[in-house]
């Protein structure tokens, strides 16, 4: 019976905004596609067997893991990760401090579900994450947008846009950042610029959400402290994720923070999952305790690095330089491709026909205003050979769009 949900749907499905990159999915799905669109880990490197050894805990412990868990996270996991992670976070933080969730994306759905109300403002790299920007929208937030240059947020933008919208009577909840290996620029908050987003978080009293998928995944350089090791108020609140340094499909992710903040994510947490699966926690525990997860990590890391040099040799001998440019990423899994002239949507379109395919920039912008001649290409799924001829391939497509 169609219509019938017609009168019954929410207020919030008047605002609903789906994700572009799943919508386009049945256009790159065709056979022979080379695809530099979904952000995916490549499976080549997946530790299968070191996986599938942690599987024992099944055989001891499966009446345990079996059952319900706690809604915080699995205690041995909580703990293992309170000591792993303490050379990251400054300290080793609390278990009071740390909740276990179904991946890093949820994080900001329960921050979302304990801050913020609708018509709440959030400040948010622009272009940022759609994944959780879309979450964020979709709980009622509207966003000041600050754009990024090559050493991320420019937040001496913010004092601004925060004095502004408090002026109109508007409430700046929190700020949502990905300082490492941005998703989609590639780019890194700088320390200066680390140190002066906490000051402004301090005095003008909004929350900082550090996104940190990509943090461990680092080809070049030196790791800089994180936002909340340098954070001596408690202001915030950082997510961690199993995805990219072990596999996607577990679906573990953590946040840590203060304990009040912690307690009330976890309380929503109780309504939304009651648990992450307890299976997956104790399964990644295991590897973990194992010692899979640092002797395994830097093969991941060396593997990744590879693919990003080879995906910007390729990008050198394909492409059309006098057209595009691009900031080599230190780590993470993205490159961002910024072309002169050309628009994005009619590219990807006439690479699809020459099938390669790529995200066009703007689905990366929260108020659709930006990204035109951008393009996300993530370098880590396709093989050696296959971007090799993606790129020749997009190359062809890019010269075919220009003037004579």
């Amino acid at each position: 019976m169609s219509g019938f949900f017609d009168k019954l749907y929410s207020h919030t499905v008047a605002g609903l905004r789906p994700s572009p990159i799943r919508e386009m999915f049945h256009l790159i799905r065709k056979p022979g596609i080379i695809s530099f669109a979904g952000g995916m880990p490549d499976p080549e490197i997946f530790p299968v067997d070191l996986f599938y050894e942690a599987a024992g805990i099944l055989k001891t412990q499966g009446r345990d893991v079996l059952q319900y868990g706690t809604t915080e996270g699995y205690p041995p996991l909580k703990e293992f990760l309170r000591t792993w992670t303490a050379p990251r976070m400054g300290r080793t933080v609390e278990d009071e401090e740390i909740l276990i969730t179904a991946g890093s994306s949820q994080v900001s759905d329960l921050l979302c579900w304990s801050l913020v109300d609708p018509g709440d403002l959030i400040l948010i790299e622009d272009p940022s994450f759609l994944g959780v920007f879309l979450n964020m929208h979709n709980h009622g937030a509207d966003f000041l947008t600050v754009p990024c240059d090559a050493d991320g947020m420019m937040v001496d933008r913010i004092p601004e846009l925060v004095e502004s919208a408090q002026r109109q009577g508007r409430k700046v909840k929190l700020c949502y950042t990905i300082a490492n290996f941005h998703n989609p620029l590639g780019c890194t908050l700088s320390l200066q610029r680390r140190k002066k987003l906490l000051e402004y978080a301090h005095r003008y009293g909004f929350a900082v959400l550090e996104d940190d998928p990509y943090g461990y995944v680092r080809f070049d350089g030196e790791h800089l402290p994180t936002l909340f090791s340098l954070d001596d108020q408690g202001v915030v609140v950082y997510g961690g994720s199993f995805s990219k340094i072990l596999a996607p499909g577990t679906r573990v992710g953590w946040c840590a923070g203060n304990r009040e903040i912690i307690r009330k994510m976890a309380v929503f947490k109780q309504g939304v999952d009651v648990c992450a699966s307890l299976v997956a926690q104790a399964l990644v525990y295991e590897y973990c305790r194992l010692g899979h997860l640092d002797g395994f990590l830097p093969r991941i890391v060396d593997h990744y690095r590879k693919k990003r040099d080879a995906m910007e040799a390729a990008m050198r001998r394909h492409l059309p330089l006098e057209e595009v440019s691009w900031v080599k990423p230190q780590g993470g899994f993205f490159c961002w491709a910024q072309t002169k002239s050309l628009d994005a949507d009619a590219l990807f379109l006439k690479a699809v026909e020459k099938k390669v395919a790529f995200v066009p920039g703007k689905a990366f912008y929260p108020k659709q205003d930006g990204g035109q001649n951008a393009l996300r290409l993530c370098f880590t799924f396709a093989s050696a050979e296959q971007t090799e001829e993606g790129m020749s391939r997009l190359g062809q497509a890019m010269r075919e769009m220009l003037p004579g």
